[in-house]
């Protein structure tokens, strides 16, 4: 008897539930909505677009035999801020198979407003792991290695530069920019150098423009790296393009916190002594502009070969 009132009782339960005949419905469009969501998720998983659907657009224009050496090219940028994080991620985008990304800082709020990796969510992390990440879920093929480091003349002998098509430079430390053009401009001469000079206090992207280093001119850590050179007797050893702006606007805000030993916006400290504005368009701009010096050097090689 007990038996029995307990499954009149589940039953009656039961049919509260779907008392309306309407929704005596909704049960069975509920296991048809989860197994339509399940088999699309299964065929989004097993349906990655590969390499050719990718890198489609940049095929058409650069042609496949250009589209083969651009795979094959090894690159590494050093300073992955908000110049070489824009440079890497066009990189990848455009079809860069092999790239190594060097960096020691972590992701902070700071970072956010103009650095391709940083968001809300990402502060805290390695730059270079979460650049990395970022990378992988562009082109998941491609062979990205993150190392946290900084470049100077005690680790430069660890990177190797030798084995790579393209040494490119967004550092923002006067020190170890200096350090790494003298060593890159030493290298033999098919490993190919480019660099970035000051990105911050600019806000007008049509002022930026390439040029040999030693033609530049209204840039203040381009004028600092030449005095250091002229003080140490120690210069390039050869020519090399760089990517700048002679914009220099003053800072109207306040930093977060009151830096130390601050100077004037058109000088440049030895290391991270002062903190400048600095805008996404311009920092991005930068980097695309040194992603897009690989490629037009990397086309030039392609069709001489």
């Amino acid at each position: 008897m007990e038996h029995r009132d307990r499954v009149f009782s589940t039953q009656s339960r039961e049919n509260n539930l779907f008392s309306h005949p309407a929704d005596k419905l909704f049960k069975p469009i509920c296991t048809t909505r989860l197994i339509f969501l399940y088999l699309r998720a299964v065929k989004i998983k097993f349906s990655m677009p590969d390499k050719h659907e990718i890198f489609n657009r940049t095929e058409r224009l650069i042609g496949p035999d250009a589209m083969l050496s651009l795979a094959q090219k090894r690159v590494i940028i050093f300073g992955i801020g908000g110049v070489g994080s824009w440079c890497a991620e066009s990189l990848v985008r455009s079809g860069v198979q092999h790239l190594t990304i060097v960096d020691s800082d972590c992701v902070c709020a700071s970072n956010v407003n103009r650095q391709a990796m940083a968001t809300t969510a990402t502060i805290g992390q390695v730059k270079v792991e979460a650049m990395k990440a970022k990378l992988l879920t562009i082109s998941p093929e491609a062979d990205i290695t993150a190392i946290r480091s900084i470049y100077s003349s005690e680790t430069r002998e660890h990177f190797g530069l030798e084995a790579y098509d393209y040494v490119v430079d967004a550092i923002d430390s006067l020190e170890h920019k200096a350090e790494l053009i003298l060593h890159a401009t030493s290298l033999p001469r098919d490993v190919k150098f480019f660099s970035s000079m000051g990105a911050a206090l600019k806000m007008d992207p049509t002022q930026i423009r390439v040029d040999e280093f030693w033609n530049v001119k209204g840039c203040p850590l381009a004028r600092a790296l030449r005095q250091r050179f002229k003080r140490s007797h120690r210069f390039p050893a050869r020519k090399f393009r760089v990517v700048y702006s002679p914009e220099v606007l003053p800072n109207l805000g306040a930093a977060l916190e009151e830096q130390p030993d601050a100077q004037p916006a058109d000088t440049w400290t030895p290391l991270k002594a002062q903190v400048n504005g600095s805008l996404a368009h311009i920092t991005a701009i930068f980097g695309f502009t040194l992603a897009g010096l690989i490629l037009q050097d990397m086309m030039l090689r392609a069709h001489d070969a």
